[in-house]
């Protein structure tokens, strides 16, 4: 199966990927893939263009659900198809899609659509803390995302559609749990095995993980609470994750055979 990895193109010489998607393209080149750009934002060209037969893989910047499914179109309509069909993206990329298939090992996730009654629905939770972000991705920027009480879900659903432009999807609750960031590890898996970075060690939840969500590539974060108990903190479609903790040629042993 011939393989082909897309990037978005960069803005001023669309021949060659964005910059920050540079090292990852020559890594890939350097491995016999096809390199091709993408551009966007302009003409919508494959540069240079797709073979039939090919697949694809994309890496780049996150697309929404119709973002997505357009780059798929394109692909099709060169003769070629892509790795992550939309639905597989989805499961992946959509926080309702895999929360509910990993409940006994992620915190407790409640998602909602109608943005007018989240204040009410908050407060029937009953939680200590909520932790907010849209189908895919929380608020960074200012406070962050966390909140402790309901009525401060309007500021902050404001905020996150003046820094993200959107929201995607809807709004998800997750409840608050004693953390440890530090001990934050990303994984990518593919085809159901699931990788570490440099060879780490894959824990058993990352395995299991690796069974339950129906995506040919995706990543899974896992940290430790206070009680010593590993869990799920994130999952992501892999061609739209960060090489969070990884380099461009750890990432390579992923595609390796």
């Amino acid at each position: 199966m011939a393989m082909r990895v897309v990037f978005p193109a960069d803005y001023f010489q669309v021949r060659q990927p964005d910059e920050a998607f540079s090292d990852q393209a020559a890594a890939f080149a350097a491995h016999g893939w096809g390199v091709s750009t993408f551009t966007f934002d302009g003409d919508r060209v494959f540069r240079p263009a797709l073979v039939p037969g090919e697949t694809v893989l994309y890496r780049g910047w996150m697309l929404d659900e119709a973002g997505y499914r357009a780059f798929v179109d394109a692909v099709g309509g060169s003769g070629a198809q892509v790795l992550t069909p939309p639905e597989a993206y989805l499961a992946a990329h959509h926080l309702p899609r895999w929360a509910p298939l990993l409940a006994d090992v992620t915190p407790e996730t409640v998602c909602f659509t109608d943005l007018d009654a989240l204040p009410g629905a908050l407060a029937a939770l009953g939680w200590d803390g909520f932790f907010v972000k849209d189908f895919v991705k929380s608020l960074k920027t200012g406070a962050g995302s966390r909140i402790t009480r309901p009525d401060q879900i309007g500021e902050l659903l404001a905020r996150m559609a003046h820094f993200r432009g959107q929201i995607e999807g809807g709004v998800c609750v997750r409840r608050v749990e004693a953390l440890d960031p530090a001990s934050e590890v990303r994984f990518f898996v593919r085809a159901g095995r699931a990788f570490g970075a440099e060879g780490a060690a894959v824990p058993d939840l990352v395995r299991d993980v690796a069974g339950r969500i129906a995506s040919p590539f995706f990543s899974v974060d896992i940290a430790r609470r206070a009680d010593g108990v590993q869990r799920v903190v994130e999952v992501g479609d892999g061609q739209v994750s960060d090489l969070v903790g990884w380099t461009p040629a750890q990432f390579m042993a992923v595609w390796a055979g």
